[in-house]
């Protein structure tokens, strides 16, 4: 009969977490998209490049909301379930309170190496993989972002300028800027453009205009009646830089232990994916370290924390004020989850400080379990 008990319990739980969990990444992942979208117009992506874009970025959102989603899920079925007298019946059927706590802490744990597998593997795959597909992606580049009378520096480096724009989508009074550094750029001027398409690599053709080249601080000058600008091995600036979260764990855990002269597990610290593996973005990657392997520990806390609802039954005359109490702490936890986050520094010695936390915080939640248990047990 316990584990008929169990299995129901579980079952409303999770069916109320995953459905809770889905339908608000749903919505996030909505409102993302039409901000995605505008990144996809400005860069001249196609509709295609947007929606794969905006569904690789998916396994984020549910990362993210997870922690918030599964507090108010499970906080609600076990208040629900004492509400209507269906914990009763589980203290009737001779489960003790600490082995229905020890049920679900099993559980937590069970989630939080699931958290732990989404945020350090799933997450930073996905992203690394939308990011790829950008920049393998065709860049329309013409048709979408040139607007008249309006400078345009999406590209890497360059930055393009059109008077107007005719109906054939041909342009006029040009001006383009292409800038390797302070040192050396170039600006060219011209009447008219015309748009070319050559086997997907996209050509400027500029008419009657004169090109200003400065390099090492010498300038020189030329006019031109036909010249191309050749967009082919350029860049947008969303797709150019590779960011940290986009990482994957162990070339973060590479860095991490290059950068700090550490040596575990035999990794090799040379060979890492990581172009920014320098000294300044340590603490970055510390960050990010602790972020994804970390913070999903503080799952069994949630748990833990609304386990307190079954210390207590509805009969007390105070227990709407001491749900919110719990409430109350359990939303101070998940704040705190994530404000840890500001705290950790390049120092190793304090880092471990804070990363112990969530084990010193079980411990303590356990203790007040097993005295309350006792000393209720006692009384009887």
């Amino acid at each position: 009969m316990k584990k008929i008990l169990f299995k129901k319990i579980l079952i409303d739980c999770l069916t109320f977490f995953l459905i809770t969990l889905f339908s608000t990444s749903i919505i996030i992942w909505v409102f993302q998209a039409v901000n995605f979208l505008d990144i996809m117009i400005e860069d001249g992506r196609d509709y295609i490049v947007y929606i794969n874009y905006s569904l690789l970025n998916f396994p984020k959102i549910i990362s993210r909301v997870l922690p918030f989603v599964f507090f108010f899920s499970f906080f609600y079925v076990i208040t629900k379930y004492e509400l209507n007298n269906e914990l009763i019946i589980f203290w009737n059927f001779g489960v003790n309170k600490l082995e229905f706590i020890n049920f679900f802490f099993k559980f937590s744990i069970l989630l939080t190496i699931i958290q732990l597998f989404l945020v350090a593997i799933i997450v930073p795959k996905s992203q690394d993989k939308a990011r790829s597909f950008l920049r393998t992606s065709s860049v329309n580049i013409f048709e979408n972002f040139i607007k008249e009378k309006k400078f345009n520096d999406t590209i890497k480096g360059v930055t393009i300028y059109s008077e107007s724009k005719n109906d054939d989508g041909s342009l006029n009074n040009i001006y383009l800027k292409k800038e390797n550094n302070l040192n050396n750029f170039q600006i060219t001027y011209a009447k008219k453009g015309i748009i070319s398409n050559n086997n997907n690599n996209p050509i400027l053709k500029l008419y009657e205009g004169e090109t200003i080249s400065v390099i090492n601080n010498r300038t020189t000058r030329f006019k031109f009646s036909e010249s191309d600008f050749n967009f082919k091995n350029l860049e947008t600036n969303t797709t150019t830089y590779i960011k940290t979260q986009e990482v994957g764990t162990d070339n973060l855990l590479r860095c991490f232990m290059r950068l700090g002269d550490i040596q575990l597990f035999n990794l090799d610290t040379e060979n890492i994916i990581l172009t920014n593996c320098v000294r300044k973005n340590l603490s970055t990657v510390i960050k990010e370290l602790y972020k994804r392997l970390i913070i999903p520990f503080y799952l069994p806390i949630l748990m833990l924390i609304i386990l307190f609802l079954i210390l207590r039954s509805k009969e007390n005359s105070n227990y709407s004020n001491y749900r919110m109490i719990i409430f109350f702490f359990g939303m101070i936890t998940l704040v705190s989850s994530e404000m840890s986050l500001k705290f950790i520094k390049t120092d190793i010695i304090e880092n471990l400080k804070i990363i112990i936390i969530p084990l010193i915080i079980i411990l303590i939640l356990y203790t007040i379990f097993y005295t309350f248990l006792f000393h209720e047990r006692q009384k009887r």
